[in-house]
């Protein structure tokens, strides 16, 4: 990674410079002007709870405050990027792994490692929602016993859920994935284009769908509810 993890301090205070909370700021507002009529219900419901600032990055602490109320979990500042094992043993705790750093200007439309616009915003609303909460834990314990084989598996059942899931509505299919709700073109790709398959979601049928990272999704799988999870 290009970008250096920020510790907090002794009183868990993250230090960002004024040009990193523009940076929040214009990405706050400009996803915050095309999720409506598009990410679940659930999420905006969530969004609500956390009253994220508009024209500041937030606080872990801030954002753990709100969690630990609503379904007891919390947000973990880690470096851009962790390894498998810190990853499962986090979630089994309850403890949501964020990398600490945001983006550059430079690439505020597609940025291929999760920065903290991408884990708070995108994340952290749904974990507000107890059967999605409870579900990444389960996720998280059944990692920690994972064989290395089955946790590519693993992985592919959470890229398909918790980063790129989408949720039947009656009128239409709604977000509930981190990896769209955060992300300006796939939002509306994820909801709109006709051209990507959107299958029922199945769970074996979504281990066994390799997917890539570089590219808007060319299937996603819709939960008829959350609760399924």
């Amino acid at each position: 990674s290009k970008y250096e993890a920020k510790a907090p301090d002794q009183n868990g205070i993250i230090a960002y410079t004024d040009e990193e909370d523009a940076v929040w700021a214009d990405l706050y507002k400009r996803q915050m002007e095309i999720i409506p009529g598009r990410v679940c219900a659930e999420f905006l419901q969530g969004l609500e709870a956390l009253d994220l600032p508009a024209a500041r990055i937030p606080q872990p602490n801030d954002v753990s405050d709100v969690l630990r109320e609503k379904t007891g979990w919390e947000v973990a500042p880690v470096p851009a990027l962790i390894n498998f094992d810190r990853f499962f043993k986090l979630l089994s705790e309850k403890k949501f792994p964020a990398a600490s750093f945001i983006r550059t200007r430079d690439e505020m439309s597609y940025l291929q490692e999760p920065d903290i616009f991408h884990e708070i915003f995108g994340h952290t609303a749904m974990l507000t929602h107890q059967a999605f909460a409870d579900f990444t834990e389960a996720y998280g314990k059944a990692g920690l016993n994972a064989s290395k084989r089955e946790r590519v598996f693993l992985a592919r059942l959470y890229w398909f859920t918790v980063e790129f899931g989408l949720l039947r509505a009656n009128d239409g299919v709604r977000i509930y994935g981190g990896g769209i709700a955060s992300s300006p073109g796939e939002t509306i790709y994820a909801t709109e284009n006709p051209e990507p398959i959107r299958r029922p979601f199945d769970p074996v049928d979504a281990l066994r769908t390799p997917y890539r990272i570089d590219i808007y999704q060319t299937a996603y799988f819709v939960l008829a509810s959350l609760n399924d999870l």
